[in-house]
């Protein structure tokens, strides 16, 4: 049984924001934007500033900036092609080995950590909110992909590898979602910020990272708040498998939205 890793201390509103701050931007302007010059820059500056205030602190801040810049070095987007797979997928596993082993061998910290077995069981209102998932899901997910237009950011999956290729695809990314934006970035944050401060930074950055998979047009609007929910039930879980479990059932909701936007006649139990 893993240990239950327990809340770091809260401090108050600090200097720390500044950086931490710039380093949330310049994943906007590295995900969202797509200006690398200007993203490194804004990266660097960060980390600059965050040497004046504190080696520990500069320390964590480059962790969560060594995954960035690591998932910069590909393109993030729904290309199913077996070569563009598992280039994503070595890049998307080095953004979280590096700062996990980094920390862990360099500095000897057991910070990042990934509790699956936490040996609580998940209570009755954790398993309604899985149902909530479904019915958001449901509810949202088609309106927004076909009233935009964006489930043209990925492929149809009428063919039989396409469809598996984009079921392995979305879920794999769930999972690394939580890997990186929550047990690395989150949980490195909240070393220095009171939680609130601390998912609002880590959100910026997931979703940045979403717009440029493909939830873009008022896509924000809808991963936003998913990212800072995903950041709270972690907090109050301590379950990387509950946080996980939420977004897969979410993912599997718009597996199965974008193969009916695509083909308008399979699926037809959705409203949309």
């Amino acid at each position: 049984m893993s240990q239950i890793p327990t809340d770091p201390p809260r401090p108050a509103l600090s200097w720390k924001l500044l950086p931490a701050a710039l380093l949330s931007a310049s994943g906007v302007l590295l995900f969202g934007i797509g200006s690398e010059v200007s993203g490194y820059g804004l990266l660097v500056l960060a980390l600059l500033l965050a040497v004046l205030i504190g080696h520990r602190f500069a320390r964590h801040l480059a962790l969560i900036a060594a995954g960035l810049v690591v998932i910069s070095l590909v393109p993030l987007n729904a290309d199913l092609s077996l070569g563009h797979m598992a280039l994503m997928g070595g890049v998307l596993t080095l953004a979280v080995l590096v700062p996990t082993v980094a920390s862990r061998r360099l500095w000897r910290e057991e910070i990042i950590r990934f509790p699956v077995n936490t040996g609580r069981r998940w209570p009755a209102a954790a398993r309604l909110y899985l149902l909530g998932v479904v019915a958001m899901g449901y509810l949202i997910l088609p309106v927004y992909l076909i009233s935009t237009g964006v489930y043209r950011n990925w492929p149809d999956a009428s063919e039989p590898a396409v469809f598996w290729r984009l079921l392995l695809g979305v879920n794999a990314v769930g999972i690394w979602d939580e890997l990186f934006f929550i047990c690395t970035a989150f949980t490195l944050l909240r070393q220095h910020f009171p939680d609130w401060q601390a998912n609002i930074l880590q959100a910026v950055i997931f979703c940045s990272f979403l717009w440029e998979i493909g939830y873009q047009s008022w896509g924000p609007l809808l991963t936003f708040p998913f990212a800072l929910l995903q950041g709270y039930t972690f907090k109050l879980t301590k379950s990387l498998s509950y946080v996980v479990s939420v977004h897969l059932i979410f993912d599997l909701v718009l597996f199965l939205a974008l193969v009916h936007a695509h083909n308008r006649e399979w699926l037809p139990v959705f409203l949309y």
